[in-house]
Order: structure tokens, then C-alpha cells, then sequence
């Protein structure tokens, strides 16, 4: 979080008060007030000084500030040689691609690591989130190359579907994965896509439409 902090002198308290969150421009539940210096009137005019405060106003962090600071102490903890390549944020999604020497570490087998980190950061920031925040993490666009990789695979297997009039089914995949092949068909007019079964063997069956 970032903080922007102003000082300002008034006749009273309110007065100096008012002068800060003017120059804030912000709202009065939304700063933290320090009184350093009460107003005195002295004596006989003698001695008279004016009210001193310290205001701070909190600036919340942005959802790509609140993924990456979470992704830097998992990543940290998991003792892994890498650097954030780049951070992306439209709307509410976070996407961030990681390189580094051990990016087959974070991968894992066929992405589940990459998917289980993924899956914790998104539920830390979430915890206490007012809204919903979408984050998808890459490792050297990992992600990406295995996108473009299930589509081709999801159009081969298509055209087996119209050859042999026989349903295919796939191997079990993440949801993410089964969203790549239905998306990929989805305009197909021949071939209808859906999944069976229950998580983690939850598969994609391409069948002929009738």
C-alpha cells in the first residue's frame, strides 16, 4: 500500500482538518488524522500558536499489486530462481507470466504445479476481496504454447469424430484445458463437445451431432 501524507496549520483543529483533505481531495473516513500540535490562544494574544495535524490518506493497492506481492512470497517460499516477465490487468484479471532456470520446477507435470499455485493465490486475494479477481499465471507462456497445442489437438480428433462417426474421449484435463476444447469446436457445426465424469478425471467427449 501506498500513502500520501500532507501537514497543515489552522486555527483550529477542523480548520486545518478541512485544508488537508482539500488538498487530498478525499473524504474524511478515508485518511487517518494526527493531532501534533493543539491550538493555544496564550496569553493576552502572547504566545498564541496554530493547530498542527498530520493527515495520511491510504491508497488501496491495484488487484495486479495485490496478485504479485502474493506471488512473490509463495514463489519466495518455494525457493525458485525466477522473475516476473510482465503483468497484465483488464477489468477484474490479473495475468502475469514468470521466466526463469526453474521454470520446468513451477510447470510441473503437465501444469499441475503451475495450476496449484495458480489456485492458492488466487484464493489468498480473494480471501477478503469486495470483488472477485481473476488471476492466470504463465511461465514462459507455457499456458499459450499448450492452448494452441489443445486446439490443434481438439481439431484433429474433430475430423476423426467425422470420419468414424464414433465418439471420442479425451484424457482427464483441468477445467481451464476443457474450456480450450470447447471453445475450439464450438463453431464446429458437425461435432457437439461435453464433459463426463467428476474432478481431477473430468474428460471432454467429442461427439458427431445428429
Amino acid at each position: 500500500m501506498q500513502a500520501q501524507v500532507v501537514e497543515k496549520k489552522g486555527k483550529s483543529v477542523d480548520e486545518a482538518v478541512q485544508a488537508a483533505l482539500e488538498e487530498l481531495g478525499c473524504e474524511l473516513e478515508k485518511v487517518n488524522i494526527e493531532v501534533i500540535e493543539e491550538p493555544s490562544k496564550g496569553l493576552l494574544g502572547i504566545g498564541k500558536k496554530l493547530a498542527l495535524i498530520r493527515v495520511t490518506r491510504i491508497i488501496e493497492a491495484s488487484d495486479a499489486d495485490k496478485v504479485r506481492s502474493t506471488l512473490e512470497v509463495i514463489l519466495g517460499k518455494m525457493d525458485l530462481d525466477y522473475t516476473i516477465d510482465s503483468v497484465e490487468e483488464d477489468a477484474d484479471n490479473v495475468r502475469i507470466n514468470v521466466v526463469g532456470k526453474d521454470k520446468g520446477l513451477l510447470i510441473g507435470r503437465k501444469g499441475e504445479t503451475l495450476n496449484a499455485v495458480q489456485y492458492i493465490v488466487s484464493l489468498i486475494v480473494n480471501k477478503n476481496s469486495d470483488h472477485r479477481i481473476k488471476f492466470f499465471l504463465d511461465v514462459e507462456n507455457y499456458r499459450k504454447k499448450r492452448e494452441n497445442s489443445l486446439e490443434d489437438l481438439a481439431v484433429r480428433l474433430a475430423d476423426k469424430v467425422k470420419k468414424t462417426r464414433k465418439n471420442v474421449v479425451m484424457r482427464p484435463m483441468s477445467s481451464q484445458e476443457r474450456r480450450v476444447i470447447h471453445t475450439a469446436l464450438q463453431a464446429d457445426p458437425n461435432v457437439n463437445t461435453y464433459s463426463m465424469g467428476d474432478e481431477p478425471n473430468r474428460k471432454v467427449v467429442i461427439s458427431l451431432k445428429k
